[in-house]
């Protein structure tokens, strides 16, 4: 199992999104961070124009956060875990919102992996951070984005899930209803005066941490930055106590 959230230190805590469209552009990137960040993640784009090989090659730099959402019916779901689980990344997610019988089917594959000598863990997508309480109600969800990612993270434990994926705003409330041990990767974080670009519901790093994030997920305040080195320190100066 991975280290309690107590134990990481800013640096494990620090997941940098590749969200970068060429495998070149992305190993270059991940060459610059080297021994800086805890994990480098992997999203939908980058994996599809690159595909297995390319993750294999960044693992040799950093653990890989596989950040595919799958969402679909129950088996194609864990078929499709069984075969990016032969590149062990660090984590993988799933949807929540596939359900309990899709998350169980997920976790039944981790857990053979595991048993197998894999380190993999698996998420479960709670509420995107791109979508706020007006975009849920078209979508036909009358709550608040909060109470949805709860109910969210608790079926996702009891599925047998590692952890969700939520905004930092939830974060401290699936602590305290799933336990500290339950993990929370927090996207949407912006450093201090950055801009919240494409994400509706954001938290600078302190907050995050301070509301219960176990890791934190920062993209183009990174990536896009003249020094992205310098940009991890100062961003790993805020996440200190």
């Amino acid at each position: 199992m991975s280290a309690a959230p107590a134990d990481l230190t800013p640096r494990e805590r620090l997941v940098v999104a590749l969200d970068l469209p060429t495998a070149r552009e992305a190993l270059a990137m991940a060459d610059r961070l080297a021994g800086r960040v805890g994990m480098l993640k992997v999203g939908l784009e980058l994996f599809c124009a690159e595909g297995p090989a390319f993750v294999g090659e960044l693992q040799k730099r950093a653990p890989v956060f596989l950040d595919l959402k799958f969402h679909d019916i129950p088996t194609t779901v864990q078929r499709a875990l069984q075969a990016v689980l032969r590149l062990d990344p660090r984590l993988v997610n799933v949807h929540a919102q596939g359900g309990v019988a899709m998350l169980e089917a997920a976790a039944e594959a981790v857990r053979v992996h595991r048993a197998a000598g894999g380190r993999t863990e698996l998420l479960a997508v709670t509420v995107l951070t791109s979508l706020d309480q007006q975009a849920l109600a078209a979508l036909g969800h009358a709550g608040r984005p909060e109470d949805l990612a709860l109910a969210y993270a608790k079926l996702a434990r009891e599925a047998g899930c590692g952890g969700v994926v939520c905004s930092a705003w939830e974060a401290a409330r699936i602590r305290e209803a799933c336990g500290d041990t339950f993990h929370r990767l927090t996207p949407g974080i912006r450093p201090a005066g950055a801009a919240a670009q494409d994400q509706a519901r954001v938290m600078t790093p302190a907050q995050a941490l301070q509301q219960g994030a176990t890791w934190l997920v920062v993209g183009r305040p990174i990536t896009h930055a003249p020094d992205p080195a310098g940009a991890v320190q100062a961003i790993l100066a805020e996440m200190r106590p």
